[in-house]
């Protein structure tokens, strides 16, 4: 199999982290060779946090160049806008629809950009949008945003469901497993 690669991206404090270890977990699971890597800007401040996974037969390097990912998982629109040129032709991005102002904006210097999702959209590229943070609170919590965006993902990946559900049992705490299936399910519903 070629080397599939996949970003996740957002913003300290949105659980990019768990939606990383998920997604390492599935395709572990699934018998591939994975290698995922963090950085982290700030991330404790609100700054941009990425995380690369790539997939396959046999992985060299976990970074991801631009023109190379086949899925971008954006926790945020203005980190899906950020991200865009890693995105292969033929590429889909899942992005949250929640707009979180960045330290320019908080600060008043600088105003949030309107229209992301359309010009994203004006793209070509194939734009999966929902808004995560509604479903989480559906599923009990808004903090389950994460696992809302794995739902979708999951829906574009050739996975069984019961894999994805066996990984969060395996690596969420026992007391927010229910919720966080119930995040899933809203979130792969809501991608197919």
């Amino acid at each position: 199999m070629n080397t599939k690669s996949i970003m996740i991206v957002g913003v300290g404090g949105q659980g990019t982290l768990l939606a990383s270890r998920l997604l390492g977990s599935v395709l572990v699971d699934q018998g591939y060779d994975v290698k995922v890597s963090e950085v982290h800007g700030m991330s404790q401040r609100g700054g941009s946090v990425v995380t690369y996974v790539k997939y396959g037969d046999e992985v060299y390097s976990p970074l991801v160049e631009k023109g190379e990912a086949d899925i971008i998982l954006a926790f945020e629109q203005l980190e899906a806008a950020r991200w865009l040129p890693y995105l292969k032709e033929g590429g889909a991005i899942v992005t949250n629809t929640q707009k979180m102002d960045p330290m320019p904006v908080v600060i008043g210097t600088a105003a949030y950009p309107e229209g992301i999702l359309e010009t994203i959209e004006e793209t070509g590229v194939r734009l999966h949008a929902v808004d995560a943070l509604s479903l989480a609170v559906e599923a009990g919590s808004s903090k389950a945003v994460n696992v809302v965006l794995m739902g979708v993902v999951a829906s574009h990946m050739d996975f069984a469901e019961e894999v994805w559900k066996k990984a969060i049992r395996e690596t969420v705490p026992s007391k927010f497993v229910e919720m966080n299936l119930k995040a899933f399910d809203l979130g792969y519903q809501s991608g197919k």
